[in-house]
Order: C-alpha cells, then structure tokens, then sequence
C-alpha cells in the first residue's frame, strides 16, 4: 500500500512538473492582438471643426496612459497626415501624423507624430506605432512631450 501512495505523488508530481514547464514557455505567453484590444478616443473635441476656447484651459493628453487607441464617432476615423494649424482642435498644439497610414501587410509602423504651433509644424513630436487593421487604424499613443497638445482626428 505505502509504495502505491509513492507511485501516486510520484506520477502527480511529474505532471505538476510538466504542465508548469508548457506554461512557463514563451510559446504560450498570451499576448492580445492590438486590432481587437484598443481604447477608444471618441471625443468631439479631437475633430478640426472643434474650436480652442479664448479663455480657460485648453485641451491636453499630459495624463494619457499609453495604450493602443482608435478614433472612432465625433472625434473623427483617424490621424490627419498633413499640418494641422494651432489653436485647433480645442488645444494650443495639435498633433497630426508626420507620415503616410500603413497597409495591413505593413503591420505594426514608427510614425512620428507632430504638434503644431504658430510658426512650426513641429514644435513638439512624439514618436509612436501605428498598425491597419483592414478597416480602421489603430495608434499606440502615449502622453505628449508638453501640455498644451492634443492628438486630433480626422474623417
């Protein structure tokens, strides 16, 4: 009887073993596809037609966690690839793609992403990824070098 409980925790220990081992791989680790796993930027103020208010504070993305993210409703269907003006988009520094969309064969890209003031259409960069996702793209944004700057959206 006693060498039949040794076989048992013997057998039990092993698999415990085995199943730790195919877990701990790499091979396993899950990592979730960025098409489907994304935060939303829905907000009408990241549009072109939004207006920066005269007085009181101005938009900013100083406290964005850096995440992938989609444009989707009001604030449009995706970044602006050509300079947008300052004072736009409800912020001093708007942020539009320095850098043409990627295909979806292109995968995940570097892009930079530029903030625009008077004089200069880069007076702050960020440098970011962006990926296709066939019908829609997706930025993996994080917070602005500068308050004061905003990421904008376009149709």
């Amino acid at each position: 009887m006693a060498s039949g409980g040794r076989s048992y925790n013997f057998l039990f220990d092993l698999f415990y073993i085995f199943i730790t081992m195919i877990f701990s791989t790499s091979s396993f680790n899950f990592v979730a596809d960025p098409c489907v796993m994304y935060k939303k930027l829905s907000d009408a103020n990241r549009i072109s037609s939004y207006p920066t208010p005269l007085s009181g504070p101005v938009l900013c993305d100083d406290q964005l966690p850096e995440e992938w993210y989609r444009f989707v409703r009001a604030a449009g269907t995706k970044m602006p690839t050509i300079r947008v003006p300052a004072f736009r988009y409800g912020t001093d520094w708007s942020g539009w793609l320095d850098g043409a969309h990627p295909t979806v064969e292109d995968g995940g890209v570097p892009r930079k992403v530029c903030f625009s003031d008077r004089l200069s259409g880069c007076r702050y960069s960020n440098n970011i990824y962006v990926k296709n996702c066939g019908h829609y793209f997706i930025y993996k944004l994080m917070a602005p070098p500068a308050c004061d700057t905003h990421y904008c959206g376009t149709d």
